[in-house]
């Protein structure tokens, strides 16, 4: 092992130390304390900036284009507690009875998917970065159905599976996107099984994704549930996740989650096998950007509750396209 490898290894270990113990000394903590530090740890991160900071501000600032410099400052400081409440949430989460969890996730618009799962038929949920969740699959699996989801490797390996023992805990299925079998098999056999298949895809991990139209800008997105569904024939559906204030007596610990549910949304053509490979590509983007629309309207009332600290605009992807785009308009 060089000094490079030994580094990593002795910074690996010292992060899962700080997990494991910063995870048992919140759920020791009463609620109130705990939201209250995680809120004040948002507030100084906020100030700070970094990297994760400025792109979640890009971001926003394209959702939100009329808020000035002040606005948006205060935009991101009420995202990073928002994203800080998730990370409380997450850590307490395996501590609350089901009464708790129940009276913590109000869902809306339920009544389609409800009716696939009681007859035995899986649905394919599209999900953005929004909210909890965790808390929201935690529900899922003991309201809806058995919850079968995809989870990005985390690194240090050992923090990803604490995560990942932390998530199956909680009734859920996950299945890593890389390094292991293809996930998508996993997700057709969940499929199969009758599973809620619940995947956040407003973002491509896999450079195989589909540009869509979104807050009027071109924006990579997951492909993966809308060919799950064409290919499979499950329904597919879009969700948002997002925060209501229950009970502003009770401080940054009365937050319920709300998980509101599209309607169905269909392929507008004949039913996977009899296409061909540009027709299902062509499904698949009107499918994809069909739940990008759903999520506009979410994302822009609950903007500090989208954490998404990572590009996902085209222009921000590859802007020598941007420039090549702009550069070849005609002049005005």
């Amino acid at each position: 092992m060089g000094p490079a490898d030994l580094i990593a290894s002795v910074r690996g270990r010292a992060e899962i130390v700080a997990y494991r113990g910063g995870w048992g000394a919140v759920r020791r903590m009463p609620a109130g304390a705990a939201y209250a530090a995680f809120e004040r740890i948002a507030d100084v991160q906020a100030r700070r900036g970094g990297k994760g900071i400025d792109r979640m501000r890009a971001n926003y600032a394209r959702v939100r284009p009329q808020l000035d410099d002040v606005a948006l400052d205060l935009l991101v400081r009420d995202g990073m507690r928002s994203y800080l409440r998730y990370f409380c949430d997450a850590f307490r989460l395996p501590d609350r009875s089901p009464e708790e969890l129940a009276a913590a996730v109000r869902a809306e618009n339920d009544g389609a998917v409800r009716a696939d799962l009681a007859a035995g038929t899986s649905a394919v949920i599209f999900l953005a970065h929004l909210g909890n969740w965790d808390a929201a699959g935690a529900w899922s699996a003991g309201h809806l159905a058995p919850v079968t989801s995809v989870a990005e490797r985390l690194r240090p390996e050992a923090i990803f599976q604490e995560f990942l023992a932390f998530r199956e805990r909680l009734g859920m299925t996950i299945l890593p996107l890389t390094g292991g079998s293809n996930p998508f098999v996993g997700l057709r056999a969940a499929v199969g099984r009758g599973d809620f298949v619940a995947l956040v895809a407003d973002r491509d991990l896999t450079s195989n994704g589909v540009e869509v139209e979104f807050f009027g800008r071109r924006a990579r997105m997951a492909k993966g549930p809308a060919l799950l569904s064409l290919v499979t024939g499950a329904p597919l559906y879009a969700a948002s996740i997002t925060y209501e204030h229950e009970a502003p007596e009770r401080g940054a610990a009365g937050y319920r989650t709300v998980v509101r549910f599209s309607d169905r949304i269909r392929p507008s053509c004949a039913p996977a096998p009899d296409l061909t490979p540009e027709e299902q590509a062509a499904q698949v983007r009107a499918l994809t950007q069909a739940c990008a629309a759903y999520l506009e309207e979410p994302i822009r009332e609950h903007t500090a509750d989208w954490h998404m600290m990572q590009r996902v605009f085209v222009e921000d992807l590859d802007p020598a396209r941007t420039v090549a785009t702009t550069s070849s308009a005609p002049a005005p």
